[in-house]
């Protein structure tokens, strides 16, 4: 197996599995003070292994630009992703999300200057199309098509930002260490979370509308589901960018976005949700996909 394809599916097995303890928790404390949860969480991960191995913030003007502009887009997409995950379902979101792979192949190329083999384009291309039927409905036929599911909106505002964010990291990658990238980055986005967190505070102090009536959160176990969304969160960064500075950007970025998968097969499995018959084809459609790919 190609070490691109290996480490962007250790990303998306990650990420799939973190999938659910930050939607379960956007459900108790809202999408986002769980984005900036997990941020907190990851980034003291990733200033523990900065420490630990002895890694130096970079002064560069060129990286600390393009590490914040990484730092930035990384922000708004986990946003829109906690929020679609929150409103759900989740897995018709997870499933939208995760044509971010198809376009980042298509940035990749454009932007990159990557190339694919024609059996690795139409794997490229069952794979993305396989993804996007888990985030229809059809009901009715053609005309009643539609994208299943109020997180719509926000699962596709956060598969163009993700796609973004892989591109991003790759040219980062040229001038710093996936750990410098990643420490730099994800203390952007904290802080920038965190200021969200605080403003969305200040502002409901100041309103009159105390809101609906809302069952007590039970801290402890909304905390533990942080630490580990964060914690999983962290560990598919890793996969992914170590991935990203020996491998090309599409597979790695393409391997990775199968973790919506992980995600739907799991709200089945557990949390009692029900997929339409072209859902379960777009499933068979990614894992088909991610064959072709693999193949040299």
């Amino acid at each position: 197996m190609p070490f691109g394809l290996l480490t962007g599916l250790g990303a998306a097995l990650s990420w799939g599995t973190m999938d659910i303890a930050s939607a379960l928790a956007s459900r108790r404390i809202g999408s986002l003070r769980v984005a900036a949860g997990v941020q907190l969480v990851s980034s003291a991960l990733l200033v523990v292994a900065a420490i630990a191995s002895g890694i130096a913030i970079p002064s560069e003007p060129g990286i600390l630009t393009t590490c914040g502009l990484l730092g930035l887009i990384g922000a708004g997409a986990y946003f829109a992703y906690f929020t679609g995950l929150r409103i759900g379902p989740i897995s018709v979101v997870s499933g939208m999300v995760a044509a971010y792979g198809g376009l980042t192949v298509v940035l990749a190329v454009l932007v990159r200057g990557e190339s694919l083999t024609l059996t690795q384009a139409t794997g490229a291309a069952i794979a993305t199309i396989g993804v996007i039927l888990t985030g229809v409905a059809f009901d009715g036929g053609l005309r009643a098509t539609r994208f299943a599911g109020p997180g719509a909106f926000f699962a596709v505002v956060a598969l163009v930002l993700f796609a973004l964010m892989a591109i991003t990291m790759d040219i980062a990658l040229e001038s710093a260490d996936w750990l410098q990238v990643l420490l730099l980055s994800r203390l952007v986005t904290a802080a920038i979370s965190i200021a969200a967190v605080v403003t969305v505070a200040r502002a409901g102090r100041r309103t009159s509308d105390p809101g609906p009536a809302q069952d007590p959160v039970r801290w402890p176990r909304v905390g533990a589901m942080l630490v580990v969304a964060g914690s999983l969160d962290v560990t598919g960064l890793v996969a992914f960018a170590i991935g990203l500075s020996s491998a090309p950007t599409w597979m790695v970025g393409l391997a990775s976005s199968f973790g919506p998968a992980v995600t739907i097969l799991v709200a089945v499995a557990l949390l009692g949700e029900r997929l339409r018959p072209v859902q379960w084809l777009g499933l068979v459609g990614v894992a088909v996909g991610m064959v072709a790919i693999g193949l040299p």
